[in-house]
């Protein structure tokens, strides 16, 4: 029978998350789990990970504390891999279609498990930034200069810490060894969940904008107007895609047009950045902080419901009204 071995006394997320992604795939489904630092029985291991002190895809060990190690998920990113990052490099696209039962070759695939690692693996490559947490690379998200206004005791990370024993309370290796599946479970959890997200929620939503972005120039010859049939979130993807299209500043979308719950129409100026507060092109000023029968007697345009003090949002009674809104901003 298969063994995967990894480091007995204190655990941390990335070993915990490795054993998880290894025991979803079919060749080490069955396979023990052994905790131990003695390295005649680390020798005798099917896969080691965290521990033993080798990097080697080929022999299957994926430790990451040795001296000159310097492995990253690809040119695009400079974080060290933990365990968990170098058991996904190199078995993640396999880990991610069987929590989907997609096919390998599904052409999907590859968004998702880059995504994957973006939003959640390289978290645990990286984290070490909170107290509670003393995981290996320990890569503050803060520049150090800057002290946290707060402490969060509620990431992943400092979950599994705290399934460790106390300093005070009785502990051995079967006490640790049961609080080590536990983290193991909690781990491949979140990560199901995550994998689940970005292949049933985000990809479709990105797969809207993808559509608005292709087809924006029959709403508009300037390309400065995408409207979507369903609200999803957009921008993110908008500016990644926009990237990816090599979309010339001159034919960039400033108004994006959406049903809201109601069946009423939003307009919302497209920000700078996806995390920015400030708009390319704002709503007019002129009809920031108006609503309702004054907004459309300004405007000019019927069933205008109200635009933002801000003027980085507004709305319409129908389609055809947001429509009528965003051209006039478009010459205002």
């Amino acid at each position: 029978m298969s063994t995967i071995i990894t480091h007995s006394g204190t655990f941390h997320a990335d070993e915990a998350l490795a054993v998880f992604m290894l025991q979803s795939l079919s060749q080490f489904q069955d396979a023990n789990v052994t905790r131990t630092r003695d390295e005649a029985v680390i020798a005798t291991g099917s896969v080691v990970v965290d521990v033993g002190g080798v990097y080697d895809p080929a022999t299957l060990r994926f430790d990451h504390h040795q001296r000159g190690f310097t492995e990253t998920f690809d040119s695009k990113h400079d974080i060290k891999l933990s365990s968990a990052g170098l058991v996904y490099k190199h078995f993640g696209r396999k880990v991610v279609a069987s929590i989907l039962k997609w096919d390998a070759t599904d052409p999907k695939l590859e968004l998702v498990y880059q995504k994957t690692y973006d939003d959640f693996i390289e978290g645990f490559d990286g984290s070490g930034n909170l107290p509670l947490n003393d995981v290996d690379n320990g890569v503050s998200q803060y520049p150090p200069d800057l002290r946290p206004k707060y402490r969060d005791g509620t990431s992943i990370s400092s979950r599994v810490a705290k399934l460790n024993p106390w300093w005070n309370q009785p502990s051995n290796e079967a006490v640790l060894l049961e609080g080590f599946l536990k983290a193991v479970a909690l781990t491949g959890t979140e990560l199901t969940e995550r994998v689940r997200y970005t292949a049933l929620a985000w990809l479709p939503a990105r797969e809207i904008v993808e559509t608005g972005l292709k087809t924006r120039f029959n709403l508009h010859p300037s390309g400065h107007i995408i409207a979507f049939d369903t609200f999803c979130p957009w921008k993110e993807h908008l500016h990644l895609l926009e990237t990816e299209h090599t979309i010339p500043t001159t034919q960039a979308p400033l108004y994006i047009l959406y049903p809201d719950e109601s069946g009423k129409w939003r307009i919302q100026a497209v920000p700078q950045a996806p995390e920015s507060f400030v708009s390319r092109k704002a709503l007019p000023e002129v009809w920031r902080g108006v609503r309702d029968a004054a907004l459309s007697e300004l405007s000019g345009i019927p069933g205008c419901i109200f635009v933002h003090a801000s003027g980085f949002i507004g709305g319409n009674a129908t389609r055809e009204g947001a429509l009528a809104m965003a051209l006039k901003a478009l010459e205002m």
